[in-house]
């Protein structure tokens, strides 16, 4: 399942961390130094170095507002947010096609996410590629926006031709590793919120909430 969050951050904040990355005085390490061995041979962009203050500052800020949003739990059940990196693609960068490895550093990998902090109008290109059962999907959402997608995913950044194209990209580890279990309570639980929107607790209601607090206890880990 993929699904996308509007304005996960605001606009005004996001414009001031953009100006903040694209300061001269900011140091950016090269993408390849966080890829798996199978990938480094296709990452061609540039990271905020997590000892810099300006990542110790910004990081914990992205996941806080990650686990404060209510679609994001209900949907990817995080036991774990993790491995957030802020990257820098500009002309002639991007990276090629890869799958994010199984576990990272901290955690495994079920879903990732990219948060997009450059308006699309701000460069050219650097589209994320998704590689879907009937295609390819382009994604180039606008600053403050997120997309998360299952971890198991094919998929590339395209090369950027003009601009500079920032992201937040990270991981979740769910407490549910099967993509199916998930999509079946977060349906469940969008029913039943929306029956306690209508009618607020009810007999319906208890019993929709026990089939869900019992489907995650048999299947959470």
């Amino acid at each position: 399942m993929r699904f996308q969050i509007e304005s996960l951050l605001p606009a005004e904040q996001i414009a001031s961390w953009r100006s903040r990355l694209l300061a001269p005085e900011v140091e950016w390490r090269l993408g390849q130094e966080t890829a798996g061995w199978h990938a480094r041979s296709v990452k061609h962009n540039r990271q905020l170095d997590r000892a810099s203050a300006l990542y110790r500052e910004l990081a914990p800020l992205v996941h806080e507002a990650l686990l404060a949003h209510p679609l994001l739990a209900s949907a990817a059940l995080p036991a774990r947010i993790h491995g957030l990196l802020f990257s820098r693609t500009g002309p002639g960068e991007g990276y090629g096609r890869h799958v994010d490895n199984a576990f990272m550093a901290d955690g495994r990998s079920d879903l990732s996410f990219t948060l997009f902090l450059s308006e699309p109008g701000r460069y050219l290109g650097g589209a994320l590629l998704l590689e879907i059962p009937d295609g390819e999907e382009a994604v180039r959402l606008g600053a403050g926006d997120l997309i998360v997608y299952p971890s198991t995913l094919l998929h590339r950044v395209e090369p950027v031709t003009e601009g500079e194209r920032l992201a937040c990209v990270g991981w979740i580890q769910s407490r549910l590793r099967s993509a199916e279990q998930r999509e079946l309570l977060f349906e469940l639980d969008t029913a039943r919120r929306l029956l306690f929107a209508q009618q607020g607790k009810g007999e319906i209601f208890d019993l929709l909430t026990r089939s869900y607090t019992n489907l995650l206890r048999m299947w959470g880990e």
